[in-house]
C-alpha cells in the first residue's frame, strides 16, 4: 500500500462481544510527517457496524489490537492450514461458537497442562525483550483468543489487505497492533486501565504528555485538542487511549515499506507492528 498525507489511520481497540457498554474503540487520524492528527474518536457498538467500518472504500490503513495468526505447535497439530485465511476459516467451520473454541483449545491443550506446560505463544509475541503479550489460543481472563476468532475472520471476509499473511484489497490495508508495546515505552509499567482513581487518571495524563512530547522510538508526536485530551483522561477503562495508541503504531506502519513488517513474516503466526 503506497501511502500518502491522504490516507485515513485507524487505531482499534477490539472487543469480542461489542455493546454499548463496551464498544469497540476506534481513533481516527492522518499522518503529516512526524505528527500524528487525532481526527475523531468512535464508539462501535455492533458487529455489523464494524463490518461496514471494514467495508468503507479506501485508502486507510488500520491497526488492529488483536491477534492475526496463532502459535505454529497448534496449527499444525490440529491440520487447519497453511495460511491465516486458511486456518480462521477451518476454526470457524470446526467452532459454532467461541464456546467452542474454548473447548477445542482446552482439548488440544490438556496434555500438555498436565506435562506442566502452559499455552504457546507465537515468536512475535516475546519480540521484545522483557514484555510478552497474552497467547492467542487464551480463552479465558483476557480472552485473546475470541477476539482473534471474531475479529480476523471479519477481516478476511471484508477482503482488507494483511500485509505478509493474505492479499486482500490494498486499498484498505490492517496491521495487528499491540498498544502495550508503546505504553511501556511512555509511562513504563504503571497501570492505566479499568480504574477511576486518581493514580491512574495520573499515568493517563503521563502518557498523554508523553505522546504529544513524542516516541523517540517511532518518531512520531500526536497532535489532539483539548476536548479529545479531556476524553482521554476521563475514560477510566483505558480504551479510548488503546486505540490511540494503536493510531500511533498505526502511523508508524504507514510510514514504512511492507508497513515497517520483516521480510519474511510467519504466514501461520502473523507478527505485531513495531515490534
Amino acid at each position: 500500500m503506497q501511502t500518502t498525507p491522504s490516507t485515513a489511520l485507524l487505531g482499534v481497540d477490539f472487543t469480542s462481544a461489542p455493546s454499548r457498554r463496551k464498544p469497540i474503540t476506534v481513533a481516527h487520524g492522518r499522518r503529516h510527517g512526524g505528527v500524528v492528527h487525532l481526527a475523531a474518536l468512535q464508539a462501535v457498538e455492533s458487529f455489523a457496524a464494524f463490518e461496514a467500518m471494514l467495508a468503507a472504500p479506501g485508502p486507510w490503513l488500520g491497526a488492529f489490537d488483536f491477534p492475526f495468526g496463532l502459535p505454529r505447535e497448534f496449527v499444525e497439530s490440529m491440520q487447519l492450514g497453511a495460511d491465516s485465511g486458511a486456518v480462521i476459516g477451518a476454526l470457524r467451520r470446526r467452532c459454532a461458537s467461541r464456546i467452542e473454541l474454548r473447548r477445542l483449545v482446552d482439548a488440544w491443550n490438556a496434555p500438555r497442562c498436565a506435562a506442566g506446560q502452559r499455552l504457546p505463544h507465537r515468536h512475535t509475541d516475546r519480540a521484545v525483550p522483557g514484555i510478552t503479550s497474552t497467547s492467542p489460543l487464551q480463552t479465558r481472563f483476557v480472552p485473546v483468543a475470541f477476539m482473534y476468532f471474531e475479529g480476523l475472520h471479519r477481516l478476511v471476509a471484508a477482503d482488507v489487505h494483511l500485509p505478509g499473511l493474505r492479499d486482500g484489497d490494498l486499498q484498505r490495508t490492517a496491521v495487528e497492533a499491540y498498544p502495550r508495546l508503546l505504553a511501556v515505552e511512555l509511562i513504563g509499567r504503571r497501570s492505566y486501565k479499568n480504574d477511576a482513581s486518581a493514580a491512574r487518571r495520573r499515568a493517563r495524563d503521563d502518557m498523554v504528555c508523553a505522546l504529544q512530547h513524542g516516541s523517540r522510538r517511532l518518531g512520531l508526536r500526536l497532535q489532539l485538542s483539548a476536548a479529545q485530551r479531556a476524553r482521554l483522561l476521563d475514560d477510566a477503562s483505558g480504551d479510548l487511549l488503546d486505540a490511540v495508541l494503536c493510531l500511533v503504531q498505526a502511523a508508524w506502519a504507514a510510514g514504512r515499506p511492507r508497513c515497517g513488517l520483516p521480510a519474511a513474516v510467519d504466514a501461520l503466526e502473523g507478527w505485531i507492528v513495531t515490534t
